[in-house]
């Protein structure tokens, strides 16, 4: 019954109006990413390399999300190696009543939804909610959601997610300023965990005459009880990775 908010925003989206969707942009792209910093359990620092896959697609309907990324344990935690994702579709309450909803800086509203699986606590969590697209000055978007979240392994409890995306010009060099910023609240069993995840990327593609391909940069990760774990059992993470991520 847990997977049903999931299975419900799929069946809604294939209902007939998506005879007639169009498709507006799709894009996928393997990042790299390496960090000693990383905050590990009994309030150790571990070394890791990320892989990180994902694609997003945007259509008039809404839209989808998914990433998928390993991590190669080194250091102190040598072999603890897992895969996470996560996979988050949208359905736009505009294209669904054909009302035309936004008003001042509101673009749309959208039905939400997110899958998450994996990782070290072999996670299988539903996300289930709504989100509201923003029209931000120097940002291509910039999206607020707020979920209700089903977790298999600790207690439920409420998230909020914010998005963007800004791109913005030095002289000649092309940056990206994008990232997220995760706030889901504390239960019977977990605390409250803030988790801060900018990237600030150059465009080397851009050099090339290939702008939007090729991207070197860093990621900070700032994470204040990771995972629900309070200071007690593992530190406040504040990471610096190194980057390289390469659309296709």
């Amino acid at each position: 019954m847990k997977y049903l908010p999931i299975a419900s925003l799929a069946a809604a989206m294939l209902i007939s109006p998506l005879a007639s969707a169009e498709k507006l942009f799709s894009d996928s792209s393997i990042s790299l990413l390496y960090s000693d910093q990383y905050q590990a359990f009994g309030r150790n620092e571990r070394t890791d390399t990320y892989v990180t896959f994902e694609n997003v697609t945007a259509h008039d309907w809404g839209g989808t999300f998914l990433f998928v990324d390993r991590n190669q344990g080194r250091g102190k935690a040598d072999g603890d190696d897992d895969l996470y994702g996560e996979f988050s579709p949208t359905l736009s309450l505009g294209w669904l009543s054909g009302v035309d909803l936004q008003r001042g800086a509101l673009k749309d509203v959208s039905l939400a939804g997110t899958y998450e699986f994996g990782g070290g606590t072999n996670a299988n969590n539903i996300l289930t909610g709504v989100s509201f697209a923003w029209d931000v000055p120097g940002t291509t978007y910039f999206n607020s959601a707020f979920y209700y979240v089903n977790n298999s392994e600790i207690a439920d409890d409420l998230q909020m997610t914010l998005t963007w995306g800004a791109p913005f010009e030095v002289g000649a060099s092309r940056f990206l300023f994008d990232g997220y910023i995760d706030y889901s609240t504390s239960a019977s069993d977990h605390e409250a965990e803030f988790h801060f995840n900018p990237q600030l990327k150059l465009d080397l593609g851009h050099y090339r005459g290939r702008p939007g391909v090729l991207y070197a940069g860093i990621e900070y990760s700032y994470w204040h009880n990771k995972y629900g774990l309070s200071d007690s059992v593992m530190d406040t993470e504040s990471a610096v990775s190194a980057l390289v991520k390469f659309h296709f």
